[in-house]
C-alpha cells in the first residue's frame, strides 16, 4: 500500500535511535519506545495534511492515531473513505 511505504520511509528517516541496528514493526509503538518527540509529531501531521491531502482536525490529535505505522495507515484510510 502506497500509504505505508511513505509513511513508514518519513518514520525511518526521522527517528531517533543511537543504534542504527534497532528495528521496529509496524505495530510497534514509536512514542512509547522513546524514538520520537513532539517535533517528529507536527512534521508527520504536516506530512499527512500536504501528502495525502486530509485535513487533521483538532478531534484527530489522539496520539492512538499517530503512535504506530498501522494506525496512521487506518488513520488515513479512514479520513479518505
Amino acid at each position: 500500500m502506497e500509504y505505508r511505504e511513505k509513511i513508514r520511509s518519513f518514520i525511518e528517516g526521522n527517528l531517533i535511535i543511537d543504534d542504527e541496528q534497532a528495528q521496529f514493526s509496524d505495530n510497534d509503538n514509536f512514542f512509547a519506545l522513546g524514538f520520537v518527540n513532539s517535533l517528529f509529531a507536527m512534521k508527520l501531521v504536516n506530512l499527512i495534511e500536504n501528502e495525502f491531502s486530509i485535513q487533521v482536525d483538532n478531534e484527530d490529535l489522539d496520539i492512538s492515531n499517530f503512535n504506530s505505522v498501522d494506525n496512521i495507515v487506518s488513520f488515513i484510510a479512514n479520513k479518505k473513505g
